[in-house]
Order: C-alpha cells, then structure tokens, then sequence
C-alpha cells in the first residue's frame, strides 16, 4: 500500500501564507538568497495580485510542508501536483532541485503573466461531464481541467467564459464560479510562454526521480528526467487531467493521499477518483494525524 503527497494549483492561495510555515526561517532565507529579494513579502495581500508572487507561494509552502513530514518520517512513494503544484512535487520526489525550481517558476509566473496581464482567466463549471460541456464552447474557450467526472475548468477571455457560462448554466450546471487566476491557463494560449519556459529548462539538470513522479497533464507516472522536464515546462498549456491521474494513483495501489497546504481543494477531488483509500488535508488533518495514518498503512494490523 502507497502514499501520495499532492501539491495544489492556484486558487487557494492567502495573504501571509509563508509566515508560519514549519523550518519557515531557514527555507524563506534559502528562497531570498536564490531569488535576490526578500520571500517574506511574497505572500502579502498585494503582492498575491501578482501570478509570480502566488506560484511561488505555492512552491515554497509545498515544499516545506513536505519536507516536515519527511523529518518526521514520512516518506512518499509518489508525489503529483495541480499545474504549480507539479513543481514542488517534482522537488519532493527529488527530480528537481529546490533552487532551480524557484528560478523557474519565477520565470514561469512572469511569462505567464506578461503573456495575457488582464481580461483572461480561469472559470469552474460544476454539474456538467465533459461531453456536456465541449459543445457549448467557442473559438475563445478551452476545456483547462478535467477535474472530476463533473467537475471541469475553462479557459479563455472573459468574455468567451462568461458566455459558456451562461449556456453551461442554461443546460443544467449547478454552478459556476470564476477563479482566482489571472490567465488562462491549460489551453493553446500559453503556447508561446510554455515555449520560452522550454528553453530555460535546457540550462538544468533534473535527475531521475527517488519517488514516483505522477503527472497530473498526462495521468502517467513519469521517470525519465527529459520527461519530467517536458511535464513542467508545457504544463501551463495542456489541459489538467487530475481525475485520471488520481484514477492512476489508485490503480498503483495509492492508498492514503496528502494534499500540502494550503488549502482542500485535491483533497475532495482525489476521494471522488479513489475506489479505495483515503485522502487528507493536511491543513485540515494536521500533521499527527498525516502520520497516524500513514504508520497504520504502512503496518496494518
């Protein structure tokens, strides 16, 4: 029986976020360093306006809560991340080194932001399976996430989402609800970017992964670092398929999945995939009981 440690996407994400964050001093000065500023001010209210303040956010408190379950003995047999959440996973399953990571989603935000700065975004349609939804689109909307058999994500100009919207909600959708994300992510729209963060993983070295390394883009697990790296680089362009890679999980005996703060998101989407197992928040749970469970899994009695 397995453990997985899942690391979420943008959206959960708070004002002061990294101010207590387990070993929070050594990692945030770890960050400033590499990054050349001060960490410790990328997680206030106006600087979460910004894709590149969040993405990092989301690495740094990703992998610290992970790295405080390793120290406490709890050791993952697989990580998968949510967009963002990739990198850290990539971190944790030791494919990527901290400090590349934080260059590269710096870079990654940046990109990502530059590319579209205002009118685009990300929107959640609830209630509809994915047949349902593909034809109420049009040329400025793209499926982003398949989420859940009924749970999917748009993306596009604000526009084009706010008329899907409307027509998802007309064909039966039980809600609709505009995210906190400034892109539009997952779709042929960040082509381009997902093209220039490519070249910058040529200057890194990833190393075969210590932990299985699941790709939330393709549902597969992956091994090869030239894989991994294609993972990340392109995964702001290609469609999440969380279902299926929490459905994958599951079929390699996963049996116990983890979901780093912040947030609860994965976690609720991971118990829909799953036929067996359990799946926890760590915000939520905390960590003894992260551990408790994990002890049981590991020596089941």
């Amino acid at each position: 029986m397995k453990i997985l440690l899942t690391f979420p996407g943008q959206g959960p994400q708070r004002a002061g976020m990294l101010q207590q964050l387990p070993a929070g001093d050594e990692i945030l000065r770890h960050a400033s360093e590499v990054l050349g500023e001060q960490a410790t001010a990328l997680d206030s209210a106006e600087a979460l306006r910004h894709t590149r303040a969040v993405q990092l956010c989301l690495l740094i408190a990703g992998v610290a809560h992970a790295r405080a379950l390793q120290d406490r003995g709890l050791f993952p047999d697989m990580t998968c991340g949510l967009s963002i959440g990739a990198y850290p996973a990539a971190v944790i399953a030791g494919a990527l080194k901290f400090e590349d990571a934080l260059r590269l989603v710096s870079l990654r935000g940046e990109l990502m932001e530059q590319a579209y700065p205002h009118g685009y975004g990300l929107t959640a349609i609830i209630g509809l399976t994915l047949s349902q939804l593909e034809p109420l689109l049009d040329e400025q909307s793209w499926i982003a996430n398949i989420n859940a058999e009924q749970q999917l994500v748009i993306a596009g100009s604000d526009a084009a989402m706010q008329r899907v919207a409307e027509k998802a909600l007309s064909a039966g959708a039980q809600r609709v609800h505009r995210l906190a994300v400034s892109v539009p992510s997952h779709c042929a729209l960040l082509a381009g970017p997902a093209e220039k963060l490519a070249e910058a993983f040529q200057s890194i070295t990833l190393s075969r992964p210590r932990t299985a390394y699941l790709s939330g883009s393709s549902g597969r697990v992956v091994w090869q670092p030239e894989q991994i790296a294609d993972d990340l680089a392109f995964n702001m362009s290609r469609t999440v398929r969380w279902h299926e890679a929490m459905i994958a999980a599951n079929e390699r005996e996963v049996r116990l999945a983890i979901e780093m703060p912040p947030g609860a998101v994965l976690t609720g989407l991971t118990r829909q995939a799953f036929s067996e197992g359990e799946a926890l928040s760590l915000e939520q749970g905390g960590s003894d009981l992260a551990l408790t469970l994990a002890k049981r899994l590991r020596n089941p009695r």
